[in-house]
C-alpha cells in the first residue's frame, strides 16, 4: 500500500524491487555533520533480522569497509532482513525509516552492543513489538514532517498486522546528528507515544495498538 500527502510525498514499505535506489540514496545522503565520511554510510545494515557476527561487524566499522556494508545491504533486502518505509518524492528517495519486529532483531549487531538494557518482552506473553530504529532524510526534506509521515505508516501497518505496541529508543539528550538516528523524545511524545522505561542513556516509548 502507498500513502501521498498534499506535498507528493509518497511512503511505500521496502521491497527487494527498490534495492539499488536504497543503496544509492545512503550513497549520497550525508548521515552526519561530517558529509564525506565513508564510515557514516551505514546503509542502515547493523539494524536488521539477520544473525550478525561481531568479529564480521568490527570490520564493518572501517571506511575502506563500504563497500562491503553496500553489498551486505542488498543481500538482507532481497532477503527481507532488512525492513522499513521510504519516503519518495518526484519519483526520488527522499528518506528511510528502519523498522521491525523487535524479537527478530535482537541478536543484531547494534541491539546486542548498545541496547542490552532494553526489556525483552519474555516470549510466552506472547506480545508482538514492532521497533523504530533509525530514520535517515535528505538534508533539504528535514523540518517537512516525513518521520511523522513513517510514523503515521507503522502504527497503521501494526494495526493491520497484530502488533500491541509500537516501540523506540531515543537518547535523553541530543548528542549529534549521527548519534541520534533515532529521532528525538519529543517526535514521539507529539506522536502519542509515551515513556515505559529507561536505561541510562535512552527512554523506551511505547505507543498502544488501538484496535
Amino acid at each position: 500500500m502507498e500513502i501521498m500527502d498534499n506535498m507528493g510525498i509518497k511512503i511505500i514499505k521496502l521491497t527487494p524491487e527498490h534495492t539499488e535506489e536504497y543503496v544509492h540514496f545512503f550513497d549520497i545522503t550525508p548521515h552526519s555533520e561530517i558529509p564525506d565520511n565513508e564510515e557514516c554510510k551505514c546503509y542502515c545494515v547493523w539494524w536488521c533480522k539477520d544473525d550478525q557476527d561481531n568479529m564480521v561487524f568490527n570490520n564493518f566499522l572501517s571506511s575502506k569497509e563500504q563497500f562491503l556494508r553496500r553489498d551486505y545491504a542488498i543481500r538482507n533486502i532481497k532477503n527481507n532482513n532488512i525492513q522499513g518505509y521510504l519516503a519518495y518524492l518526484d519519483g526520488k528517495i527522499v528518506g528511510w525509516c528502519n523498522t521491525n519486529t523487535k524479537s527478530d532483531c535482537l541478536k543484531c549487531y547494534c541491539w546486542r552492543r548498545f541496547m542490552g538494557s532494553v526489556p525483552i518482552e519474555d516470549s510466552d506473553m506472547n506480545i508482538k513489538v514492532k521497533s523504530i530504529f533509525c530514520f535517515l532524510i535528505a538534508p533539504e526534506m528535514k523540518r517537512k514532517g516525513i518521520t511523522k509521515k513513517f510514523l503515521e505508516c507503522v502504527y497503521r501497518d501494526a494495526v493491520q498486522e497484530g502488533f500491541d505496541f509500537i516501540e523506540a529508543y531515543p537518547n535523553k539528550e541530543y548528542i549529534n546528528e549521527a548519534v541520534d538516528f533515532m529521532g528525538p523524545v519529543e517526535l514521539y511524545r507529539k506522536n502519542g507515544f509515551t515513556v515505559s522505561s529507561e536505561t541510562e542513556q535512552k527512554f523506551i516509548m511505547r505507543k498502544v495498538i488501538k484496535i
